[in-house]
């Protein structure tokens, strides 16, 4: 079984929360285009200026859907 990525975009500012939802709404049409196994998105507030959109990856997906949509980070992905 493949390792879990969850790749991480940040958003700053005032603004970061709204940004950081809607960011969200793209990853899950991404994830229904691209017909990608693992649906797992979501959104974060981090402090009032700091919010993150992520979305969770197979391993074998990662460099295709890093290279298509650039995320700022990533992190092996834990599930609860």
């Amino acid at each position: 079984m493949d390792k879990k990525i969850k790749l991480i975009w940040d958003f700053r500012g005032p603004a970061a929360l709204k940004t950081a939802e809607h960011h969200e709404i793209h990853l899950k049409e991404y994830i229904t285009i691209e017909g990608l196994s693992i649906n797992i998105t979501g959104f974060s507030v981090l402090n009032d200026m700091h919010s993150i959109a992520y979305m969770v990856v197979e391993e074998s997906n990662m460099i295709p859907v890093r290279d298509a949509l650039k995320p700022h980070r990533g992190e092996i992905y834990v599930e609860k």
